[in-house]
């Protein structure tokens, strides 16, 4: 990392209040709606995703454009790294240009390495292992419906039916910023980081039934079981995780006050059913949209934290 920079490659790339200055300020913002301060004024933000994206690419840009400044859009086939360039040298040169880079991508270390010769802010957009940005949105919306003390009095329990992935790996580095109790239902074989497990101090736990994972959850949380670039593995993953879609039956497990996110998009009738995605517990458009809010907080607290 450059001197004097802030990078957001995870969730414990923030401290304990920090993440929960940076929810709140998401908050006073989604409040404000497009008519807060605009500290981002001839700012230009560059947007590098090597996997296709609908809400973050989207949330980036208008987060840009309502504070004041601008995204531009690099895939593959606008740029040289698409032809091989080494990474460093793409992100000296656009550091050179741009005033944050905010990358999507497949391997974390392609990420770090940006970050690490890139001398403006580097923001994960998505990686393999990490997916920090999405679980921001995820917490402001938690503290929509419980109120923001309930992520931090250790009564919220929090379950993830799924894959280990990216996404269940940035709920536990969560879970051990702010202690929530967090039960992960995967089947084995797709456990998540384990390093990152024992972070969490004893409040998160792998277990092998969804059903033991809800009862008595706030929150029931689940993701496609084929990521991006997993798509061959579609009919064997369907094979092994049968059983652990989020559905009425599940739900009833849970707080009659539970909520069920998904980070989208859905495959309705694998691991989350029509009826639980549309219907009274479902939280995932507030979800969804809250993407604009957490990165414009984070946007703001990296380019203009004054």
């Amino acid at each position: 990392m450059t001197a004097g920079k802030q990078d957001f490659l995870r969730i414990t790339d923030l401290d304990r209040d920090g993440l929960l200055t940076l929810l709140g300020r998401a908050a006073e913002l989604k409040r404000l709606g497009g008519k807060g301060p605009q500290p981002l004024q001839g700012r230009t933000v560059g947007l590098i995703f090597e996997k296709a994206s609908t809400r973050t690419r989207v949330s980036f840009e208008v987060a840009a454009l309502q504070l004041g400044g601008h995204a531009t859009f690099l895939s593959p086939r606008d740029t040289q790294l698409g032809r091989g360039e080494p990474i460093r040298d793409t992100a000296r040169v656009l550091a050179r240009y741009l005033d944050a880079l905010v990358v999507r991508t497949f391997g974390h270390d392609k990420l770090e390495e940006i970050a690490r010769f890139a001398r403006v802010p580097v923001v994960n957009a998505l990686t393999d292992a990490s997916h920090p940005c999405q679980v921001l949105a995820d917490l402001l919306t938690v503290g929509e419906r419980f109120g923001p003390e309930a992520l931090t009095r250790g009564a919220l329990k929090v379950a993830w039916i799924g894959d280990g992935n990216n996404m269940a790996n940035s709920w536990m580095e969560a879970c051990a910023l702010l202690g929530f109790e967090l039960a992960l239902a995967c089947p084995a074989g797709y456990d998540p980081d384990a390093a990152l497990l024992e972070r969490c101090a004893g409040r998160a736990r792998v277990v092998r039934t969804p059903a033991e994972a809800a009862a008595g959850a706030h929150v029931l949380n689940t993701d496609v079981w084929a990521s991006m670039g997993q798509e061959g593995e579609q009919a064997k993953r369907e094979r092994d995780f049968a059983g652990f879609i989020v559905d009425e039956a599940l739900v009833a497990r849970a707080r009659a006050e539970a909520i069920v996110l998904h980070c989208l998009p859905a495959h309705r009738g694998e691991e989350i059913s029509e009826a639980v995605l549309e219907g009274p517990r479902s939280a995932v458009f507030d979800q969804a949209e809250n993407r604009l809010h957490v990165q414009k907080a984070l946007l703001e607290r990296l380019l203009a934290p004054a």
